[in-house]
């Protein structure tokens, strides 16, 4: 059923992938703000069940949004999610890719190489005015100097390492006028994958009465950019004829470390924090794999403990936490390319007040143990 559309002046939206973190957020910001006639949303998961929450259900539900359910991986549902009526669709902003952890080398090549395929290669078909592609930042990885958008890629996730070739084969799309954006780490309401699980952790710390002890040392690079601010770079580049067939690092202004995130983390939940040092992790490094497997052990139960207590019956939130994202690997990007164009950031640096705002959401959804948060 296609989306009552607005303001026939306003351009026409389509966000791929639009019931995941980003993409809500996205729609939210572009609904609000009345920035769009329509909103098309693409995902395979129905916004019934993407745990939104009631503003982003009230969004979902605007005349001026539709959704359309597609396996972006096969060719024949892409080439239906972008099937239009009357007018094309203006901007495409892809937030669809295989983002869970843990998964196979082939699931992440299908749904993140050749799933953004499909789609570049679809827009192009359209004649879209802008395919905004949404990388990574996990690049590369370098301690002492933040990492600009032309230095050679190392990528060390599996995201990453995909998500690297997906930019290099946009080039190769013809006539498609694309962007790319790679940001830092992503926080903010709707958050699972980016600090969301080391809240969770912090959150079975306070469980246990114990004190949170990491991996590594405070100073270790953890670049962050508010989830709001993201979506307002991606809509500021899409408009800019200048940012066509260029790469930006998205990052804030506040040089996150884990350090930064950890206290903040303790403060919430008044717990102490420590941590094992650099000699120690490299131990640990020899037999990662067991050293994960038994930090996911001990932090599961106490997690699902809490949950019980508090009636928390079902929750896509979990204090697990991927192998490749525990890898002594700094994120440290140089954002002043952005910064050039004249964009401003409304969230400079990360805060108590925005990590709490996430866990005040959950809370409301009884999605995360109230009694952990008071």
């Amino acid at each position: 059923m296609a989306a009552e559309t607005g303001d026939v002046s306003k351009p026409r939206v389509i966000i791929l992938g639009g019931c995941g973190f980003i993409g809500r957020n996205l729609t939210q910001y572009l609904i609000e703000n009345n920035l769009a006639a329509e909103v098309r949303i693409v995902d395979k998961v129905p916004p019934q069940t993407a745990w939104l929450n009631s503003k982003h259900q009230e969004i979902f539900g605007s005349p001026r949004v539709n959704f359309r359910s597609a396996n972006l991986i096969n060719p024949a549902s892409c080439e239906s999610a972008f099937a239009v009526d009357d007018r094309e669709y203006d901007y495409i902003v892809n937030c669809a890719s295989e983002t869970k952890p843990g998964q196979t080398d082939p699931v992440y090549k299908e749904g993140i190489l050749k799933l953004s395929l499909n789609c570049a290669h679809e827009a192009a078909k359209h004649g879209v005015k802008r395919y905004i592609e949404v990388s990574s930042g996990n690049m590369c990885s370098s301690e002492k100097v933040p990492l600009k958008e032309d230095d050679k890629v190392d990528p060390w996730t599996y995201v990453a390492k995909y998500k690297s070739q997906v930019e290099e084969e946009l080039k190769k799309v013809p006539g498609l006028q694309y962007t790319v954006v790679r940001p830092g780490i992503v926080y903010g309401i709707g958050d699972r994958h980016g600090l969301a699980p080391r809240l969770v952790i912090g959150a079975v710390y306070k469980h246990l009465g114990e004190m949170m002890k990491l991996l590594w040392n405070k100073e270790l690079k953890m670049n962050t950019v508010h989830v709001v601010d993201l979506c307002r770079a991606i809509w500021f580049l899409a408009l800019r004829d200048d940012t066509r067939g260029q790469i930006y690092h998205i990052v804030d202004q506040g040089d996150t470390t884990q350090g930064i995130v950890s206290s903040l983390v303790s403060d919430i939940f008044n717990i102490n924090h420590d941590y094992w040092g650099t000699t120690l992790s490299k131990i640990c490094k020899t037999d990662m794999e067991t050293v994960v497997d038994e930090v996911n052990d001990k932090h599961m139960g106490p997690w699902a403990e809490a949950c019980s207590r508090n009636g928390v019956e079902n929750t896509p939130l979990t204090p697990y936490i991927d192998q490749e994202l525990l890898y002594n690997k700094h994120l440290y990007l140089d954002g002043s390319k952005l910064l050039s164009t004249g964009f401003t950031f409304s969230v400079p640096q990360i805060s108590r007040d925005k990590l709490k705002e996430i866990l005040d959401d959950y809370v409301a959804m009884n999605l995360f143990p109230q009694s952990l948060v008071l």
